[in-house]
């Protein structure tokens, strides 16, 4: 299982949103440089990064600050926010970035999602962000009416790499993550699946564990708010 501490970046700060939402965010002191240090410190190898700006402004907005932390940092970084280009996809390759995390420019146009995958062959992953079984696209602004497993379905031979389930109502919200909704996801799926939102406690992290074809899962405000604590995490990191 793959733990990835989550760093989302906002006006260059740290922050976390409940259920997405910009108008309700914790803004922390540390910054993402030296919070990425930090996690690479306690021994973690993965980290997920959204830009949340370029999630608002539909471009690379924190280039710099992700290129600061994968050039300080021996660290396998995915990273999504706002990226609707080959061109922006280039940059964070180019940069040392893993995975980029496609989602509503793939939801709104399987072709870029096809285009990318073929191009960036083992660097695309998809984010799959449902509310209600439905995906929600711009920054969860916008419900797309596209139900989440029908969506899978079209796109599972395109050849993305990962897939990152996110059940919005969970994010932020520290219930534990939607295990029934990820289970079909990662059951359909023809790569393996990362779990996202509301990761409340190490049980959470045991229980994903036993779920197949489940790479990793995604910690975020339950670690800035200290109710896990990195020592305890980074145990079940492997």
């Amino acid at each position: 299982m793959k733990i990835f501490p989550a760093i989302d970046i906002k006006d260059k700060k740290c922050v976390r949103l409940v259920k997405g939402d910009f108008d309700n965010k914790t803004e922390y002191e540390m910054s993402p440089v030296d919070q990425a240090g930090k996690f690479k410190d306690h021994g973690f190898k993965n980290l997920h990064i959204v830009d949340l700006d370029g999630a608002l402004n539909g471009e690379t907005v924190n280039l710099d600050i992700i290129q600061d932390i994968v050039g300080k940092y021996n660290l396998k970084v995915e990273v999504g926010g706002g990226i609707r280009s080959i061109d922006s996809i280039q940059k964070y390759i180019d940069v040392g970035v893993e995975k980029v995390i496609l989602g509503s420019a793939a939801i709104k146009d399987k072709n870029f999602l096809k285009e990318s995958c073929e191009k960036f062959q083992d660097h695309i992953a998809l984010g799959l962000d449902a509310k209600d079984g439905y995906l929600s696209v711009s920054g969860w602004k916008e419900n797309s009416n596209q139900l989440t497993l029908e969506f899978l379905k079209e796109v599972n031979d395109y050849g993305v790499s990962r897939l990152i389930y996110t059940d919005i109502d969970r994010d932020g919200m520290k219930q534990s993550p939607n295990f029934e909704e990820t289970s079909k996801v990662a059951e359909m799926s023809k790569c393996p699946v990362i779990i996202s939102g509301g990761v409340s406690s190490i049980d959470d992290i045991k229980k994903a564990k036993k779920l197949e074809n489940v790479e990793g899962i995604i910690v975020g405000k339950a670690i800035y708010d200290g109710d896990i604590g990195l020592k305890e995490l980074v145990k079940e990191d492997a």
